[in-house]
């Protein structure tokens, strides 16, 4: 049996901790940082939020690339499978997602054919899927793995059981989805009558008449006044207070707004999976729309060639690439976490990265504020060997149907 590698210290969280706090535990702030990382120790997304389609056309990405990135829930990983790059490296300081991670991994690998894949892994609700897992995924699981994916609740039953329900609506992301159409229908609204817009026009009316007059609402500006209303989209303190700095009245619901209105109106439902998520909990079926890039039957065949490529790590992107020889890396996905980092963060982490980049090497991330968090916060020595790309980075952000985040930007590393 070919197994995936273990991983040390797997079941521990304190590297995520540690990346969270800055501020003293009995401050306003190292008490928020300290809340946020309760809530974010255990699955947070099993759905990735950032649009693989964009990563792609931003990376340029060809087959060969060696690219190292964030997990969160997988779905961006696989997805670049399709263009069979050399290798990918998956750095992830949430256990919970080391553990998806894997055995998104393990699927493919393992699983018969495309359909079953589809029936594991997009929350189709199937009580037999059970079966799929125990025959043709566990024997394949390295030990820490298998333990967490075997583990008990106070329920009795397997973490594993998930995949027997739509595993979508479970973890933190799922959970506050689930709030917010709760919030919704309690001021007459359901979010799921969305499904039935047939064309642009339809979910603009839907959202300037239904959705949008729910952010006047003093309920939805009371909660969206504090920082922790934000914790379950997997948004620290330091996201909440960069947001809240872009409106005139320190308000966050107007950012909201407007994220959601691209979400809900910028994309046809049928091409927006992110948008069934949101609005309906779930992914289209056939006749709705499209599955996410990794699920599409045209790409299964290139991802399932290529899955041995993937090496999956429960540590920092700094620390992996500290381990990395000079020039031994092509792309670099951070998706936006380095709006969590301090200067000093920062430093390390570009120093490394610039050190293992190859010539012509990409990086590509988010941010929750319109600006890359580089400026003025990197030293000169070390952002003066990046080409920033601003024309191509807007013009990506506008395509990126998640919608959530307010810039997207490339780095490319200049020749010398």
């Amino acid at each position: 049996m070919t197994e995936i590698a273990p991983d040390a210290g797997y079941h521990r969280n304190t590297k995520l901790k540690d990346a969270l706090l800055q501020h003293a535990p009995l401050s306003a702030e190292g008490l928020s940082e300290r809340l946020f990382g309760l809530m974010f120790s255990g699955l947070v997304y099993a759905q990735i939020w950032e649009d693989p389609e964009v990563d792609m056309a931003a990376m340029d990405l060809m087959e060969g690339h060696r690219i190292v990135t964030i997990g969160s829930g997988g779905c961006n990983m696989l997805a670049y499978l399709s263009r069979q790059p050399g290798s990918i490296d998956v750095v992830d300081l949430n256990p919970n997602h080391i553990a998806l991670n894997k055995l998104k991994i393990a699927a493919f690998r393992h699983l018969p054919d495309h359909a079953s894949v589809v029936r594991l892994l997009s929350g189709s609700e199937d009580r037999a899927n059970i079966q799929l897992y125990e025959r043709h995924i566990l024997p394949y699981l390295d030990a820490s793995t298998r333990t967490y994916w075997q583990k008990r609740g106070l329920n009795g039953k397997r973490r594993v059981s998930v995949f027997n329900r739509n595993i979508y609506r479970t973890g933190l992301l799922g959970r506050f989805i689930a709030l917010g159409h709760l919030i919704a229908k309690l001021h007459g609204i359901r979010l799921e009558d969305m499904a039935a817009a047939r064309s642009l026009r339809d979910q603009r009316q839907f959202f300037d008449t239904r959705i949008a007059p729910l952010f006047d609402k003093p309920l939805i500006r009371f909660i969206t006044a504090r920082k922790s209303s934000l914790f379950g989209l997997g948004i620290p303190p330091q996201q909440y207070d960069e947001l809240a700095s872009l409106s005139d009245n320190g308000s966050i619901a107007p950012i909201l707004r407007h994220r959601l209105e691209k979400l809900a109106c910028h994309f046809p439902l049928r091409e927006n999976y992110f948008a069934w998520q949101a609005f309906m909990r779930r992914y289209p079926r056939p006749e709705e729309g499209v599955l996410p890039t990794y699920l599409q039957p045209q790409h299964y065949e290139a991802i399932r060639a290529s899955a041995d490529r993937v090496n999956v790590h429960h540590e920092s992107v700094t620390d992996l690439l500290a381990a990395k020889p000079a020039g031994s890396v092509d792309r670099v996905v951070l998706l936006d976490a380095q709006d969590w980092m301090t200067d000093q963060q920062l430093t390390a982490l570009w120093t490394e990265i610039t050190r293992t980049a190859a010539p012509g090497a990409r990086v590509i991330f988010r941010t929750a504020a319109e600006c890359s968090v580089l400026d003025g916060r990197l030293p000169a020595s070390l952002l003066d060997r990046w080409t920033y790309d601003g024309d191509r980075s807007a013009a990506l952000n506008t395509q990126d149907r998640s919608a959530i985040y307010g810039g997207f930007h490339i780095y490319e590393k200049r020749e010398g």
